[in-house]
């Protein structure tokens, strides 16, 4: 037995293996085919994701804009309306203080009339005050000048006494003071104050038989009455009396 040989195999091909070679071959191509074809869609499906995250964007900053500018619109109409808030304010301040200035314009120029009358009232009352104190001396000079003997009237010293007269009744006069008509004059207790009445048929009745101080004027005004003597006729009275 130890003597046989071996005989060598030979190696024979298996019909219908070409095939099988083939189908390999194909899937390999196919599989290669696929493998070449898979970046390919996914660049496709990665530019498509691409695509929707731009229009995704776009929306987004399409819809922000949007919001921005309704809000910026709904603060600009809250802006406004404070604007009209505070200008309504403002012309109500304006309208209060305009009256209060008118108010108070018009009690400034009331104060201020009241004060010049008051003041004209004073140096009125004051201007009367001092030429009250001034007559009583004029009186004594007239009088004086009545009882001067004649043959002293052409003396320097009476000259001189009558022109101090004169500058007295022209200080009077700048007064705008003026004598009082009486003699001869009806009786007027406006003007005239009696002192005596006399029972007479030479004069009318209620007529001013003689003046006894003389009376004067400031203005329309009584600086101070006349004292006179009135007349008394009974006679006139009676007969009158009979007309009537």
């Amino acid at each position: 037995m130890s003597d046989v040989e071996s005989v060598p195999i030979e190696e024979t091909e298996i019909p219908g293996d070409d095939s099988a070679d083939k189908t390999d071959q194909g899937a390999s191509s196919a599989s290669a085919n696929e493998e070449s074809e898979l970046p390919v869609a996914e660049e496709e499906i990665a530019q498509q994701a691409e695509d929707v995250t731009a229009a995704e964007e776009i929306e987004q900053e399409v819809i922000e804009g949007e919001v921005i500018e309704a809000v910026e619109e709904e603060g600009e109409e809250d802006e406004l309306e404070g604007l009209r808030a505070e200008l309504e304010q403002a012309q109500v301040q304006a309208t209060e203080y305009l009256d209060g200035w008118q108010r108070a314009r018009a009690e400034f120029a009331n104060y201020k009339k009241r004060v010049e009358a008051e003041r004209e009232e004073l140096r009125r009352t004051n201007t009367e005050a001092l030429l009250l104190k001034l007559l009583p001396v004029v009186d004594d000079f007239e009088r004086a000048f009545q009882a001067l003997p004649e043959d002293s009237t052409d003396a320097a010293w009476a000259d001189g006494f009558k022109m101090i007269l004169r500058k007295l009744q022209g200080v009077l006069e700048s007064q705008d003071v003026e004598p009082i008509e009486a003699a001869d004059q009806p009786f007027d207790p406006l003007w005239h104050q009696a002192v005596m009445q006399e029972e007479t048929d030479e004069h009318p009745d209620g007529y001013v038989i003689e003046e006894m101080q003389r009376g004067y004027r400031l203005g329309d005004r009584v600086l101070r009455p006349s004292m006179v003597k009135v007349a008394s006729n009974t006679n006139e009275r009676a007969t009158e009396l009979e007309e009537e």
